[in-house]
Formats: C-alpha cells, structure tokens, sequence
C-alpha cells in the first residue's frame, strides 16, 4: 500500500521518498563529501571519549554546581490527589529560623510570570495530527510554576521556602499552612473518560481534550465485514517512572548587575530549556544562560521545563542570591514526568489463510493533571500495524486529564505500548485460530521490495529488511532447540516460555539543528551542536563522524555541548534524534568548511580553487608539490580571514524506522512464581552504525528498560485514597546486574535513504519490543494453566495468581 500520505485533514501530502532523484542527479556537496568518506571511524568500536572523566569523578552534573551566598530551597506539595486552595498561610514559615522568602501562587500572579509554554502538540511535517473531537485547537491545561486554583495531583508545587541552608528550608517547608477543600478524583485511566468522572478542568468536562481518527474507516469496515476471523483484545499498559540515577537539580542566580540569569540544570536541551523559561520569566532569551553539562539519566524525563527551574531564578531575583533545589528521590517519584500509561483496544480482521486484512484501534492516554508532551500518543499512533502488511486499519487516538502526575515521551515514547498490543494480539489470534506464530507473523511481514511502505494510517517506513531479522533473531537465540532446555527446565521444576516480537520504531523529534565546526590554533577541531547527551556517548560518535568527513584523526574532534552561551541552535536530544540531525548537519558544516579551506588554500597556492584538491587532512595543488596541512591553513589565515569557522543550520523533518525482533526465554517457578530470564537475543536495524561499542550499549540498557517494565516497575495508585503507592526505591522494582542476563545482540545496517549518513537510530530499539517479548514468553511458560494473557508487571503474585486461576487472571479482557 503505496498511496500519499494524507493527514487527519485530508490533504494530500507527496512524502519525500517519493520523491526519487534519477542516479545521474548531482549531488550537494554534502552527499558527495559523505559519498568519498574513507570512514575510518565510522562503524568502529572506538571506545568512549568521555568516560575517563565520568568514572573518575570530574563530571559536571547538576547539584556539583555552588555559587557563593547559595540559599536553599524547599517545596510545598499537595498531599491530595485533587483539592482547591482556599488560603496559604505563611507567617509561621516566615518566622523559621533561617527562613528568606516563601512563595506562592498569588505571589506569582502578582509579579506577571507566564505559564510553562510546553506546546505539547507534535508539530514536525510528519508527525500524525493530533486535534479536538471538532477539530479545534486542543486546551491542553496551563503549567504554571505554582497554581492559584487548586491542585491536580498528589505531589503538586504549591509553595517553596527560601533558606539559608537545606535543612530550615525543609523545616519551614513543614510551616506553611495550607487551607484545602479536598474535592472527587480520578486517576484510573479508562474511568477518567468515562460520562460523570470528576473534571480536572472546567474548560473540558469530560477530561477527553484530543480525539483524533486515523485511517480509512471506510475500507476498514468492509475488510472486517468480508473477513473469517476476527480476534479482539484490551490492555493496559501501566505507568513507570525514569528513576534517573541523578535525581533532578536546579541553581538558579540572578546577577542584578548585568541583569541576566543563570541556570545550571540537567536536561535534554538547554536550548529549549532556554527558549521556555524566558518566556516564563518574560524577558528576552539572551538574558537567561542555561548550563547543562553531565545529565546522570534522562530517557525523556528530563526533556521538558519543570517548575522548580523556574522558581529557583525567580527567587533569585527576589533575593538578588542564588537559589539552589535538589529533589529528594521521594519527590522525583512523586514528581518526575512519567511514562506510558495507555489503555487501548485492538480488533484484527483475518482471512481464514491468516492473511491480515485489516485492523482497528482505540488508545486512549492518560497525560495527566495537564499536557506536558502528546508525543507518546502521536507516535504510538503511526505505528498500530507494527512490522506488518496490514492493508487497512482505523485508529481513535484519545488523550485524557486525570488527577495524576503529568506523562511525557519516556524511552521509545508510545511504540513499545503499540508494538505489545499488535503482537499480543498476533499470539492470541496464532493461538485461537491454529496458526503457527512465527509463521503467521512471517506471511505477514512487509517484504523489502514494498520499501519504502506507506502504512494504513500513513506512515512511511523508508527501509528494512523484517524478514531477515526475524530469521537472524531466531538463529541466535537458538530458538530450534528450545524443546530440550524445556525438558532440563522442567527436571528442577522450572517452567520453561519463549516469547517473540518484530518491532518497528519511529524516529522524528525536533526537525532544526546547528552545527559549528572551528579549527582551533592548538591543534584541536571545535564542534558545537545542540543536542545533550545523557550516558549515549555522543562526545565520541559526533567526534567519529567529523573526523572521517575533514579526515583527521578522531582524538583532535571535541565536541561542546549544554552552554546556551556556545550553543545557540539545537533540538536536543530525544525521538533518537541525535545522531541523526548532528551528524547530518556536521556532513553539511564539514562540507562547508572544506569548501572554505580550499579557497583560503588557492588564495595562498594563488591558483583557482577547482585547482586544488584534500586528502588526509591536507590541501593540494594540482600538478605541483605544493601542500599546505589543514591546522596549519587555519593558523596562517587567522589574520586576515579569521579563524577558520563555519556555521551551519540545517531543518530535516523526514522520520526514519529503524526495526528488528527479539527473543526472550523465562523460567518460571512451580511454587513460587517467581520469573527469571534466562535468554534474551535482540537483531536491531539502526541504518548505519556509527560506534557499535556505543550502539550495543544502548540496546542492553534499553532492553533493560523495557524488561524492567514488563516484569517489576509500576508507579501504582491505591484507588481508594488517590495516593501513589511508590515514593522509594523499597515500593519500585528495578532491572539490576543480578536479575538481567547476557545479552545476544546483533546489529543490522540497512541505510536509510532519507539522510547522508543513513543512519536510523539505535537508543530506543532495545525498549520498543521487550514489554511484549517478555510477556509472550511467560504466557507461553503458563500455557498448561490454561493463561492467555497477564497483566504487567509479571510479579511472582501476579504469575502465582495466574497459575491458579488460569483465564479469570486476564486482566487484559481477551474476548472473541
């Protein structure tokens, strides 16, 4: 299915693979540049340039940042999930030893700051639409840094204390009183869109404020009605948290002398960090400098604004100190941006061969108290057919308020809980119709003669090679010889499951890069560019990068990151988008500063330009012994041309889809329940792969992410009172070294057409297909009990559960 793709408007959009340049088209000097590369680096395991520093103490991260006459500031939260604000009284606060300043919601309205201006809203060429149920404009609920209405969940900024040191902060923290009138909550997704749910906003009483379908309903319907087969099913994919290893920080000094801020905070994107935050505080941009170097854990939790960025340089300014807040790890489980939450419906339409004819979806996300970021919802939207030649398919993408911590994109955003519906949904229709399961996913993948494939609801995979990995994936993983590891298993009492998955993932994000590359008289290339790493080693995959495209040895390239200051222009980093967009724009700006060393080189050759020629870092004339080295170049023109330096932005909106599959195999305990992975294989297509030491990283934490989903980590709620049930690292289980095995992974390199590199992206792939991996192989382990689906996370009390109750323990509603 190969048709243009149309938006939720209907317009009719030519998408860029289409649109193929003929083989003898020229190409921009960057294709070339890229084309000729020796790749020297590239695709080598060099090892990581920045962890010497890291291992050996010399990070940079947020709270290693004191600047002095610090304060200290401690945050009032909401103890209720939902409850007006009557009064905040703060006299006896005020009167605390120690105690400067304490803030509050009308304190903020009487000094004229702004609502965090998040734009939820995806908004790059190709992201899927979101809008209203009429099409309106959504409300999506403004973010202020402290409300003067009421609170919307359990852990909501409603004041903060300004002390002389962290102690009588807390202790006059402890002081402000509150007047509240608890009000009816709701924090259960599906009920939160149900008639009657108590409303979070008034400006949308039914707490369902985006209502989007996708697909053509039309086609869909007729494939449903002509089918032999349909198989139904509902999950929940329930909220998990960052559990980032450096909990959030913020130093906030307001100089009233120049009358600039300064903010040291751990983040995605300083830049964007930047950009927000002077709206907040209403002034011009290049008043605010943002430093964020060292980020001890992101994977999306750290890539909006947070309150407490904001409070910290507004009482600076009130104080004319600096102000410092460092969460507790309580308050970032109550309070970091969390993840996933998606209740959604699915119906597959089959021939009675097992062809896939068509599908239907409805997702509804809990985005929260208000809409911080509708990435997880957009992105799990293009992708409800996975890996598969569905030919039709109708989706209603929903997002709901509820009286619960705001979601926001969290690793792989959205794609893992649409890639566990649409292969749960494969195993029960293998397991309810006779079908083998690798071979109906098989006579159902998208072959690679379809690439690039327009899928029903519009996506465009640009490359891949499904097939293969599936094959590639079952190889390693040993998967023909299961039966007798069963057999052992089954001699000490151990019930052995495999589980499978094909996955395929989007990467987008934000579509403006920058990059600035400068030779430097010590020897040294300079590389500014504004993404921000957090752990993916991009200090050594850029420098890899620029070092084959100027072809000098990788040790000269240092990358700058995280100074608002350096770095002017930058989408940060999140969506995979780093690699992708850095080094894109570091082909275009190595392009351009090739071109202008030439030209400073026929100016000294006194020559014409096409006269000379590079290599090996070096400018020659032609037909003539005359050299001159590329450091040297930039040394001896700095006086009259200045330093050899460009800068080059580049806007790319064009998503790719990296892709692959995964194994897993569990041991499950007779008595206890208790479930171990004992094997787990990963194929991953990241396009071309720039530093498979770093890729392979990625994909083992990955996978431990999405495992540690699957099997233990649930941010839960008791119903009865609202309150969240994991504020500590005793109430929230986590993926360790003693609980994860070794790892086969393998890397595959199918280039992607849509940028110079071919590169794809290799951060979240390992995440996107372990949630329902994990899952298939314990159902398969339970199989005897008559289990055809479990609730995550896969608890030895849920599994114990489940082996005693058979069906009634499916909490994932299968019906037929």
């Amino acid at each position: 299915m190969n048709s243009p793709l149309k938006t939720a408007a209907n317009e009719v959009i030519v998408h860029p693979l289409k649109q193929k340049k003929s083989p003898s088209a020229e190409l921009s000097p960057e294709l070339k540049l890229v084309q000729d590369a020796l790749f020297k680096h590239v695709g080598k395991p060099i090892p990581r340039k920045e962890d010497g520093r890291l291992i050996t103490g010399e990070g940079r991260f947020s709270d290693d940042f004191s600047l002095p006459g610090q304060t200290y500031a401690a945050v009032v939260r909401s103890p209720y999930p939902h409850a007006r604000i009557l009064g905040i009284n703060k006299t006896e606060a005020l009167a605390s030893p120690g105690v400067l300043l304490v803030l509050t919601g009308e304190d903020l309205r009487a000094d004229g700051l702004k609502d965090i201006p998040h734009n939820p809203i995806p908004s790059t060429n190709f992201d899927m639409k979101l809008r209203a149920k009429d099409r309106s404009k959504a409300f999506t609920g403004p973010h202020h840094l402290l409300p003067t209405d009421k609170a919307r969940h359990v852990g909501e900024a409603v004041a903060m204390v300004v002390a002389e040191t962290a102690a009588q902060a807390a202790d006059g923290a402890e002081k402000v009183l509150v007047d509240w009138e608890e009000l009816p909550y709701v924090t259960d997704t599906a009920i939160a869109a149900e008639p009657g749910a108590p409303t979070i906003w008034d400006e949308v009483p039914d707490n369902v404020f985006i209502d989007t379908t996708f697909g053509d309903r039309e086609g869909t319907d007729a494939a449903f009605a002509a089918a032999d087969h349909v198989v139904k099913a509902q999950f929940h994919i329930h909220r998990v948290t960052a559990v980032t290893m450096e909990p959030r920080a913020s130093l906030g000094h307001y100089d009233p002398g120049t009358k600039r801020y300064t903010l040291y905070a751990g983040s995605g994107g300083a830049v964007r960090q930047k950009n927000e935050l002077s709206k907040v505080l209403g002034i011009e941009p290049n008043e605010l400098r943002v430093l964020s170097f060292d980020v001890g854990g992101n994977f999306g939790a750290r890539n909006r604004v947070y309150v407490e960025f904001g409070l910290v340089l507004w009482a600076s300014r009130k104080l004319a100190r600096p102000v410092k807040y460092t969460a507790t790890r309580s308050e970032a489980f109550l309070t970091d941006y969390q993840g996933r939450d998606l209740v959604t419906k699915v119906e597959l339409a089959l021939r009675k061969d097992g062809k896939f004819l068509a599908m239907r979806a409805d997702n509804l996300s809990n985005v929260g108290g208000r809409a911080v970021s509708l990435s997880p919802l957009s992105k799990g939207s293009g992708l409800i057919t996975g890996s598969y030649d569905i030919p039709y398919a109708t989706l209603r993408a929903r997002a709901v308020f509820s009286n619960t911590m705001c979601t926001q994109a969290y690793r792989s955003s959205g794609r893992p809980e649409v890639t566990y519906a649409i292969e749960r949904l494969v195993e029960l229709a293998a397991d309810q119709l006779g079908f083998d399961k690798l071979e109906l996913r098989r006579m159902n993948l998208i072959p690679p003669s379809a690439m690039p494939y327009t899928n029903a609801v519009g996506s465009v995979y640009d490359s891949g090679e499904y097939e293969k990995n599936m094959d590639r994936a079952l190889e390693i993983s040993e998967w023909a010889t299961f039966d007798a590891r069963k057999a052992e298993a089954a001699s000490r009492g151990k019930l052995l499951g495999r589980g499978f998955a094909n996955y395929v993932e989007s990467s987008i994000g934000t579509p403006k890069e920058r990059a600035e590359i400068e030779i430097k008289d010590d020897g040294n290339i300079e590389v500014v560019i504004g993404t921000q790493p957090s752990g993916q080693g991009h200090e050594t995959s850029f420098a890899q990068v620029v070092a084959d495209m100027i072809q000098v040895p990788v040790e000269k390239v240092w990358i700058v990151l995280g100074d608002t200051d350096i770095v002017s222009v930058g989408g940060g980093s999140h969506s995979g988008r780093s690699m992708r967009h850095a080094g894109t724009v570091m082909a275009m700006a190595s392009a351009d500063l090739l071109a202008e060393g030439r030209k400073r080189a026929a100016e000294l050759f006194g020559s014409a330009e096409d006269e000379v020629g590079f290599e090996g870092g070096v400018f020659k004339l032609a037909d003539s012994n005359r050299t001159i080295e590329l450091f040297e170049l930039g040394r001896r023109t700095r006086s009259t041309h200045g330093p050899l330096r460009v800068v080059r932005d580049n806007e790319m909106h064009t998503p790719v889809y990296p892709n692959g599959a995964a194994v897993c195999e569990v041991e499950v305990d007779r008595e206890t329940g208790h479930v171990q992975i004992v094997r787990y294989s990963t194929i991953d297509d990241v396009g071309r792969c720039i530093n498979p030491l770093i890729v392979h990283g990625q994909t083992h934490g990955g996978i431990a992410q999405g495992v540690g989903q699957a099997m233990w980590e649930l941010c839960a709620i008791d119903p009865t009172s609202g309150q969240p049930l994991a504020g500590s690292l005793m109430d929230y289980g986590m993926p360790r070294s003693d609980n994860m095995p070794s790892f086969k992974c393998e890397i595959a390199e199918v280039i992607s057409p849509t940028n110079p590199l071919g590169i794809k992206a290799g951060g979240e792939g390992g995440t996107t297909p372990a949630l329902a991996t994990v899952v298939n192989a314990v159902v398969d382990a339970l199989r005897e009990f008559g289990v055809k689906d479990i609730q995550m996370p896969v608890t030895p009390a849920n599994v114990w559960r489940a082996m005693n109750s058979g069906r009634k323990a499916s909490s994932g509603d299968i019906y037929e």
